[in-house]
């Protein structure tokens, strides 16, 4: 194996091809890779060409690479194997187009979701994702992980926002889909097939977003009480001509961390002219039955409590090294029995948040019952119930003895297809994805 750091030197400034020793990132890639060696060094592009360059060279020479943006999300997914280098786009960091009046934006990989949407907001625009770790996570992460947030409910995931792509295949070459207008139907759904798929198809190095307009008003309705209460009445809503923007069930320990009572709620948001969130408020208040007693937050409160949900299940920095962090995917009607067996395996130090309609959700576990027998307790009831559980944040011993994906279903002949259609030396980070993909 050819020294990485003095073939990159040929490529890249010095300063641009560094020691994991002499980089943040090099102190998570030891929870991140399988054995004890890692990679021997981080590069940091700057331009497209850049990042193409770096790539056609790890294939040139044989090596084993792995994406990454600020390395927020580098601990998600499985164990990396092998690894020769890492590559970083932390600095293809640049808006390309912000096309105001069409309501898209195109940008490279690396720019940061909370900068920019400051920046999106003195257009009164907007990007509908509410990922975790928002103020160093990069666009490129965020698709890579498929990593949406609340505002799922009203905008879909992030899949169903992103209208074009722009990414370095395994040798090097760039190949793009998708365009820069809403309408846009060139070419194959590129777009869909790399959201979520971890870095293991392609680099992914420019994007291309349609936005939304901020709304005038936002209110949030909070409800605490039993799931025998709020079982049946979040069944009412989903039937209810309202249309909320956020729509989720926490638990109560993630309840009782906002300050609420230590009971399940249930958090309604509602954004628009302020003529129609008062009435959709107001209409939402005559299906709540008489035991819920509903907590208004306007304003200030409203625009905090969100971002508290995420900063509960994303601490950041991360305060306790033994919590395990998964992903829920569940049938909407097993929600609530998703948060009540969370409850009985792991009382007061089970923080949970589901979305109602969609059925996807966070778990954040602490403590004494942070456990593999936990993990698989849940994963096996959410399985009964046509879902599943994906392990995202874990110490790596236990990452090593537990399956992180838990895959069922019988479509891993079609991943390992397309994985040597885009990958076919199973270079690009080898390991992190469903059967070791």
């Amino acid at each position: 194996m050819s020294d990485v750091l003095a073939v990159l030197a040929d490529v890249l400034p010095p300063e641009r091809v560094v020691s994991p020793a002499a980089s943040p990132l090099g102190e998570r890639l030891g929870q991140v890779v399988t054995g004890p060696d890692r990679p021997q060094a981080i590069a940091f592009p700057q331009t497209e060409a850049e990042l193409a360059q770096v790539i056609a060279t790890a294939h040139r020479r044989e090596w084993r690479l792995l994406a990454c943006g600020n390395g927020t999300k580098l601990t998600w997914g499985g164990l990396a194997q092998g690894l020769d280098l890492v590559v970083s786009t932390a600095r293809l960091n640049q808006v390309i187009d912000h096309a105001i009046g069409d309501m898209t934006l195109t940008a490279q990989a690396g720019v940061i979701v909370s900068p920019l949407q400051a920046q999106l907001a003195e257009h009164q625009q907007f990007l509908a994702v509410d990922p975790a770790y928002p103020a160093q996570a990069t666009l490129g992460g965020v698709v890579a992980t498929a990593d949406t947030g609340s505002r799922r409910q009203r905008y879909g995931g992030v899949r169903d926002m992103l209208i074009g792509i722009s990414f370095i295949r395994y040798d090097g070459q760039l190949a793009k889909a998708g365009g820069r207008v809403v309408k846009n139907v060139a070419g194959y759904d590129l777009m869909k097939l790399m959201t979520g798929a971890y870095g293991t198809l392609g680099v992914i190095s420019q994007l291309t977003f349609r936005l939304y307009p901020v709304q005038e008003t936002s209110r949030t309705v909070v409800l605490s009480g039993p799931a025998t209460e709020l079982r049946p009445l979040m069944a009412t809503l989903g039937r209810s001509p309202l249309t909320p923007v956020a729509f989720d069930l926490l638990s109560p320990a993630l309840a009782a961390s906002l300050g609420l009572k230590a009971e399940f709620a249930l958090a309604i948001r509602f954004q628009a002219i302020a003529p129609g969130v008062t009435e959709q408020v107001e209409r939402l208040q005559t299906l709540v039955p008489e035991p819920l007693t509903p907590i208004l937050l306007t304003d200030q409160d409203d625009q905090t409590f969100w971002p508290q949900i995420q900063a509960a299940l994303f601490p950041d920095p991360p305060r306790d090294a033994t919590a395990i962090v998964v992903k829920l995917g569940l049938r909407p009607t097993a929600v609530v029995d998703s948060l009540e067996c969370l409850e009985r395996l792991a009382p007061d130090l089970a923080l949970g948040c589901v979305h109602a309609t969609s059925g996807i959700g966070t778990v954040r576990l602490t403590g004494d019952l942070a456990t593999v027998a936990v993990v698989e307790a849940l994963r096996s009831r959410c399985q009964e119930w046509g879902g599943y559980l994906t392990v995202l944040e874990a110490p790596k011993a236990l990452k090593q003895i537990l399956d992180v994906w838990g895959y069922s279903g019988n479509a891993l002949p079609l991943m390992q297809a397309l994985k040597d259609q885009f990958d076919p030396y199973r270079r690009l980070s080898p390991g992190r994805f469903v059967g070791g993909l």
